[in-house]
């Protein structure tokens, strides 16, 4: 799975909107939404409200966890908890980017939230990264990934794999009667 694809899946997840219109439910496949009142807020997902803020239908209520100071909380409880420690959303990381792109006028303090959930996403990364190193250092056999989102199990995928890859090599060849095997990518 790549980072668009993951993008595409946060895009699912429901946002409050204020809509500027009238219109009856709208029946979609996923669900059912509305019906759309002015002034009168609806939960839609994120696809819709982002479309709806484009043409200037509707304006955007934040997340409430996309609050400066619920953010700094989470930042100093990630700094402080040696496991990772849970996300206001599995999504957090996409959806703060596609709001603070299309919406930014929508939410209060956007530049230091962006900032905030940033330092969140880089003390999560570097205990990910310490954690896959400890992990191949210590030449585990299996790994707990509680806590994680998508998008951070994506941004390690690759290297892990990699490197068990290699420790499988390297472990079949010292085994005894192990010359001349062939090996085969897993």
């Amino acid at each position: 799975m790549d980072p668009s694809e993951v993008e595409f899946l946060a895009e699912k997840e429901l946002v409050k909107i204020i809509p500027n219109f009238s219109l009856d439910k709208i029946y979609l496949i996923g669900g059912d939404l509305g019906p759309f009142n002015p002034g009168l807020p609806v939960d839609v997902p994120l696809w819709l409200a982002l479309n709806f803020k484009q043409r200037q239908k509707c304006r955007i209520i934040p997340p409430d966890w996309m609050d400066v100071e619920k953010l700094e909380e989470i930042r100093e409880l990630e700094k402080r908890e040696e496991a990772f420690t849970p996300v206001p959303s599995p999504y957090y990381m996409e959806l703060t980017k596609l709001l603070l792109n299309h919406a930014s006028d929508n939410i209060p303090k956007a530049d230091e939230i962006r900032t905030l959930v940033k330092d969140i996403w880089d003390t999560r990364i570097a205990k990910l990264r310490l954690s896959a190193d400890s992990f191949i250092s210590q030449q585990e056999a299996h790994a707990k990934l509680d806590n994680l989102t998508l998008m951070e199990i994506n941004t390690i995928r690759e290297f892990l794999l990699d490197s068990l890859n290699c420790m499988y090599k390297l472990r079949s060849n010292l085994q005894p009667g192990s010359s001349g095997r062939t090996f085969t990518d897993f």
